[in-house]
């Protein structure tokens, strides 16, 4: 029996495998999901008593299945099924399940608020509690958000399976899009005071890494996963010591971390020479390039926008062609920046977005408007449901006061 250290963890690790090999014997991802949650409060309750045992995800995939035998007892093949069991060896933890959960969570038939909960409870290992914690949702609504996704999964009639070879693409690019989403939400939280959610941007590192891992040739899973660290990478220095945003070109570089950087540089490096270039891996480039610059006036400008270029091409969005702007901006001027922001004002989405706003402010700064830039800083505050963006956002309009 070994010590309780580092629990919550452990049990988070053994969750997904836990509930794959139960799915997998018993079929019903509904049932099987309750029976798992039990066993790991089970767990949580008893191993800081007795120990941890010497073999944790086998004892959680016994009293899972026990549970599950449970509840099988109501139904009409009680006898049968609940002998046939007993006598069934235990269901060993194969390679792909968790690769089969998670395409399983992120199903189409799910809406995409529905794949994040469930991903974040199946294969990350959360509770309700902490999944409402995380995303500023009340416990009841995380709660009826996982229960309405897992009748759905069992009214479409979904199996447990990978799909077949032709289909995974496919269905690899929800899974991606919802870990993508995951860490985008726990670096830059959308609302409350808080900027960073640092439970959900671990938690999108390790799937992403555990589907690396799986899927080692997938070039834009390993360019999600160098994007991810050369981002989280800036996160010490992100925040004051009040909580204040602190921009990327006034960011202390000796607080970044070297070895998320180095990583990812790795990752991005290798993957760009031998997989077919997407979205995530030039995105990942694009942070390599402003992790590499020792000094914000280091930042290679023209390469990052040549990088914009190439993923406007390949995957157009607003936030792409805002970002492509900035780089513009940085290269040929803030006059330059201002006349191709004028020339998205037809765009719904940057029309009314606050960092379009915010953007503006700063190229009308650089360019000696003060007056207006002042005006948009105050436009962008009022845009921005996060209190840690308002802050800084009225901080700047209030330096430029007249």
């Amino acid at each position: 029996m070994g010590g309780v250290t580092g629990l919550p963890d452990l049990l988070r690790e053994c969750a997904p495998r836990v509930l794959a090999a139960v799915v997998r014997r018993y079929g019903d991802f509904e049932a099987c999901e309750d029976a798992v949650q039990e066993a790991l409060i089970t767990a949580a309750r008893q191993w800081p008593e007795t120990g941890v045992p010497e073999h944790p995800r086998n004892w959680l995939i016994t009293v899972a299945g026990r549970r599950r035998v449970e509840l099988l007892r109501n139904e009409t093949a009680r006898r049968r099924r609940e002998e046939a069991v007993q006598h069934e060896p235990a269901p060993e933890v194969r390679g792909d399940d968790e690769l089969a959960l998670l395409l399983l969570c992120c199903h189409a038939a799910l809406s995409v608020p529905a794949q994040i909960t469930l991903t974040l409870r199946a294969v990350g290992g959360l509770s309700t509690a902490e999944i409402a914690r995380a995303l500023l949702l009340p416990e009841a609504t995380v709660g009826q958000r996982i229960s309405r996704a897992k009748q759905r999964i069992r009214d479409t009639g979904t199996r447990f399976e990978l799909p077949a070879p032709g289909e995974l693409g496919e269905r690899l690019t929800a899974v991606r899009h919802v870990l993508y989403l995951i860490f985008n939400e726990g670096y830059t939280a959308s609302s409350g005071d808080a900027l960073n959610r640092v439970e959900l941007t671990r938690e999108a590192i390790r799937l992403t890494r555990q589907l690396h891992r799986r899927l080692p040739d997938d070039g834009e899973v390993a360019g999600l996963l160098a994007l991810m660290l050369l981002t989280d990478a800036r996160r010490p220095s992100r925040t004051g010591p009040d909580g204040t945003l602190v921009p990327l070109a006034e960011q202390d570089r000796s607080r970044w971390d070297a070895a998320a950087i180095a990583e990812g540089v790795a990752i991005i490096t290798h993957t760009l020479a031998h997989a077919p270039i997407g979205p995530f891996q030039l995105q990942a480039a694009i942070a390599a390039v402003h992790d590499e610059a020792a000094r914000a006036e280091d930042t290679d400008w023209p390469q990052i926008l040549a990088l914009y270029g190439m993923l406007h091409v390949l995957a157009p969005s607003p936030m792409v062609t805002l970002n492509g702007i900035v780089a513009g901006a940085m290269v040929d001027g803030p006059e330059a920046g201002l006349a191709a922001l004028d020339r998205t004002a037809g765009d719904p989405v940057l029309a009314r977005h606050h960092r379009t706003a915010a953007v503006r402010a700063h190229l009308l700064e650089l360019a000696g408007d003060k007056a207006g830039a002042r005006e948009q800083y105050r436009l962008a505050a009022r845009r921005t449901l996060s209190r840690p963006e308002q802050h800084y956002l009225e901080s700047q309009a209030a330096r430029l006061h007249l």
